[in-house]
């Protein structure tokens, strides 16, 4: 018998993602929150809500004593714990045994024997599970480190012995290096977890970053859930997310899988958990996959698990932790179709990705076919040719047996609304997109048209950039590592690049949208009391390209050619879905749309901003006869701030390491900044002296504010 009201020990999409699952099985719900979530969706959705305390997460989602009586106040007879906070703590497992409320994850001893990552190692090649090569001891200080680096050989990674999820990672290629980033990354993980041991392994240089989903029950069966594919990363944060991966074969993923489940089998596990391996992308033999950890939790990335393989992770950690058995074999799971994660996330890719809070004052995401609701396997019919097909209620997705047939269908899970506030506390994520194809090229094709039609505004968000990987020629050919960002954008990013055809049509849409504003005015009876003909002939300079746009009922001229564009707009809108038209006309005297392109558009001066396909275009529209003798406005040049340190983004002040009158060279580490849970390196952009200190260490600083002026 399954619970009858679950407790979600989280916050935001997750928090919403149990809960919906929770509420088709007929299961109560209970939220809890802090004083920064009282209005928050996951609160809103929960039957009952309770306030756990202030925003810091040290006071109120890690308050495990908080949390298990919230429980016992509301009745709630099972708590689950998402993602984060205190999902992977063998202490809160036992403390809800202890007080005898189901924990739904898997046992304290699997945590334990997980969490630690030196003793995870240790465990992992004693199940001939294969491990990078490093030092797998304690260290006791940064010399140390520095010896155990060395005699590893650079590159190295340093690691908090109990981190996740990017947290407590340190690269490092040479000595200084270690020097610089030990002692932040022993803070990291004290800070995040609790635990300030680091240990040192050998970096996989051109590594792939690919994980097993795997699912046991507590009858001793487990099962592996194919993999995924987590190669795109930035700062160790996962940024795209795939299944299965382009990279892995049948035999791979045999073998992969089976060594996941034998190290899942050595530790006792059950619950949804994930088994993380470096592979090299050299390796042509699928061989070379090594050990990198096991998260004792559901992942960020399920989603796209549960699109190719018809399964509610969910809803199936709720069935273990209530006892049931598993209610298919390995045998029963296959691949339908591909899927496609890209995590929208609240930092500006502009300035260095550099973290973002603040209000949203609008947030409306694509059109999802399906939000949050992916379907069970319990659900699906068997066939007697061993298929199966999902139930009329999931007619959006096949599910197993699926036909190519199937049209892509969207997915958005999010724990934000409109008005709703991107805290500094929490971590930066904003909503998880995902897609679903019969293709891996329809799935990426999938992304763009949704990061199009994906509306943000008021903290800076980063889904130009994710539209710029889905259309990266390297992502589309599958030759991902884990250094893709960096490799690819060195000197930071700009936009994705637009091609002349592109940006003759946001020409074309830039002078139809002034058309169309003009012929309003016109509508409008001025001073002399008659009308005025809208403008039909349009300057149209973009990019730095002037276009000739020409504007009737006949059509859309660019530059003397037709362009086979349709659109409607009225002043006002902030969309335009622009369909290009086949130039032939069928027997009814109509035309194809053969693709629709999507443009997010705003006003501004002498003209337009147009934001598709991963960048924004100012197109500057002035009627042709004026444009010809127009002259390029003066550009106003902006102050030379380079003399001051400014900080990049909201945070606190962690530490200073210059004073007045100390000299400095560039790259120089400076100070150190805390944001979203992660610190920042700020270093000096030229060499100077050190003029004046306006803050300190513990300051809590705003965007922008002096932190350090040079003479």
């Amino acid at each position: 018998m399954v619970f009858k009201k679950i407790l979600v020990a989280n916050r935001g999409e997750i928090a919403c993602r149990v809960m919906r699952t929770a509420k088709r099985m007929g299961i109560a719900t209970v939220a809890v929150y802090s004083d920064a979530d009282a209005r928050a969706p996951h609160v809103l959705m929960a039957d009952e809500s309770v306030r756990l305390g202030p925003p810091p997460a040290a006071e109120s989602y890690l308050k495990a004593d908080l949390i298990l009586a919230a429980a016992k106040e509301t009745g709630a007879d099972a708590i689950h714990p998402g993602y984060g906070f205190l999902s992977e703590r063998e202490s809160f497992a036992k403390a809800c045994a202890d007080a005898g409320i189901a924990f739904i994850g898997p046992p304290p001893k699997a945590i334990a024997a997980m969490g630690d990552k030196i003793e995870s190692k240790k465990l992992a090649k004693e199940a001939g599970v294969n491990v990078v090569p490093g030092y797998l001891g304690e260290i006791a200080d940064t010399d140390e480190a520095v010896r155990i680096a060395k005699d590893i050989g650079f590159p190295v990674m340093m690691k908090a012995s109990a981190g996740g999820g990017g947290k407590g990672m340190r690269l490092a290629w040479s000595e200084q290096d270690v020097r610089e980033g030990f002692e932040a990354t022993k803070r990291e993980g004290l800070a995040s977890f609790g635990d300030d041991r680091v240990f040192i392994e050998k970096f996989i240089e051109s590594p792939r970053h690919i994980e097993i989903q795997v699912l046991g029950d507590q009858h001793g069966n487990v099962v592996y859930l194919h993999e995924r594919e987590c190669s795109i990363q930035r700062r160790h944060q996962k940024v795209v997310e795939e299944a299965p991966s382009p990279f892995v074969t049948p035999k791979m993923r045999k073998a992969m899988g089976e060594q996941a489940v034998a190290l899942a089998k050595a530790v006792g596990y059950y619950s949804a958990g994930t088994v993380e391996l470096i592979v090299s992308g050299a390796d042509t033999t699928g061989e070379s996959f090594y050990f990198l950890e096991m998260n004792t939790r559901l992942q960020v990335e399920h989603p796209v698990t549960e699109e190719i393989t018809g399964l509610d992770l969910v809803e199936q950690m709720i069935r273990v932790a209530a006892g049931e058995k598993l209610a298919f074999t390995q045998d029963d799971l296959t691949i339908n179709g591909w899927a496609i994660e890209t995590r929208v996330y609240a930092e500006d890719p502009y300035r260095g990705f550099l973290p973002s809070i603040g209000r949203l004052v609008r947030y409306n995401p694509p059109a999802a076919d399906r939000r949050q609701q992916p379907f069970a396997l319990s659900e699906v019919e068997g066939h007697a040719d061993g298929s199966s097909r999902a139930s009329t209620s999931l007619s959006t997705n096949g599910g197993e047996g699926g036909s190519d047939e199937h049209e892509p269908i969207i997915r958005v899970d999010d724990g934000v609304a409109e008005g709703g506030e991107v805290s500094m506390f929490y971590d930066p994520m904003i909503a998880k997109l995902v897609t679903w194809a019969p293709t891996r090229e329809a799935a990426a094709d999938a992304q763009v048209a949704a990061l199009d039609a994906f509306e943000i505004e008021g903290p800076g968000h980063n889904i130009d950039f994710l539209s710029a990987l889905m259309q990266h020629p390297r992502f589309r050919s599958g030759d991902l590592t884990t250094g893709f960002i960096a490799e690819e954008y060195p000197d930071g990013f700009h936009g994705a690049p637009a091609s002349p055809e592109l940006l003759r049509q946001l020409a074309a849409i830039a002078a139809f949208a002034a058309t169309a504003q003009a012929d309003r005015a016109r509508r409008i009876d001025g001073q002399l009391g008659r009308t005025l003909p809208p403008p039909g002939d349009w300057m149209v300079t973009i990019d730095g390209t002037d276009h000739h746009v020409s504007v009737s009922t006949d059509g859309i001229v660019v530059d003397g050619e037709e362009l086979p564009l349709a659109m409607e707009y009225t002043p006002g809108d902030r969309m335009i879905d622009a369909d290009l038209l086949d130039e032939q006309e069928d027997a009814d005297g109509e035309r194809e749309v053969i693709s629709t392109l999507t443009v997010r558009i705003a006003p501004v001066r002498s003209g337009w901003r147009l934001t598709t396909r991963g960048a924004s275009h100012v197109a500057r529209v002035l009627p042709a006869r004026v444009g010809v003798y127009a002259t390029h406005m003066i550009e106003k040049v902006p102050p030379d701030l380079s003399k001051f340190l400014l900080c990049p983004m909201p945070g606190l002040l962690v530490r200073l390491d210059v004073g007045e009158g100390d000299a400095v060279e560039p790259g120089q580490p400076l100070a150190v900044v805390e944001a979203m849970k992660m610190e920042n390196i700020l270093r000096a952009e030229k060499a100077g002296t050190i003029a004046k200190v306006n803050a300190h260490p513990g300051d809590s600083l705003a965007v922008d504010e002096v932190i350090l002026e040079l003479e």
